[in-house]
């Protein structure tokens, strides 16, 4: 069950674990399964844990007061999920995250991730690394959302992330562009002429 994470920190960080920092990721990281539609996090909880997505779907998103879906994040295997402000603060989350598909998960709190920081080198080195990477899509995901026209969204997405397209269904997608599902229906159908 770790491996997949194991794996994910050595080639993240381009350094490999050795077998000490190994048993201690194994120690630190708890298996968590969630059936479709689980929450793993529920909007006015405070986020306890962090997840490394073995196998499976989640999405996170808020509900606004007329009850409509907006998606936050999207996650499929080896992507993280949690709400960093509610952890890092302790304070209530304004989001919802739940399984779209079965999954499998590794959970580590926030504690174990800064104790494992301070001991683990390449762990330092690939959270350095995912930061970075996570800080440039969210930066392209706001100049697409306010710059760009929804068949330019969507082609953007789909070139992105090829794989979410099969995982994820259309009013899902269109909550995370932005757009209605209508409008992502009449995309799709311009792309395919």
């Amino acid at each position: 069950m770790h491996d997949s994470l194991i794996s994910y920190i050595n080639r993240y960080s381009g350094v490999p674990l050795n077998a000490q920092e190994e048993d201690l990721v194994r120690r630190m990281f708890s298996f968590k399964r969630l059936k479709k539609r689980q929450y793993f996090l529920q909007q006015g909880e405070v986020c306890k844990y962090f997840c490394f997505i073995v196998s499976g779907a989640m999405r996170q998103y808020s509900t606004d007061e007329k009850g409509a879906e907006h998606v936050i994040q999207l996650g499929i295997e080896t992507w993280w999920m949690g709400d960093r402000e509610s952890i890092v603060r302790q304070t209530p989350s304004k989001y919802d995250i739940d399984a779209w598909e079965n999954c499998e998960l590794l959970t580590i709190n926030h504690a174990d991730t800064v104790y494992l920081l301070d001991q683990i080198p390449s762990v330092r080195k690939m959270l350095q690394l995912m930061e970075e990477k996570n800080s440039i899509a969210n930066q392209k995901r706001l100049n697409s959302t306010i710059s760009l026209a929804a068949d330019s969204r969507y082609a953007e997405f789909v070139k992105e992330y090829p794989n979410f397209v099969q995982r994820f269904p259309q009013h899902i997608i269109a909550s995370y562009l932005g757009i209605t599902k209508e409008t992502l229906s009449r995309v799709r159908r311009g792309a395919m002429l």
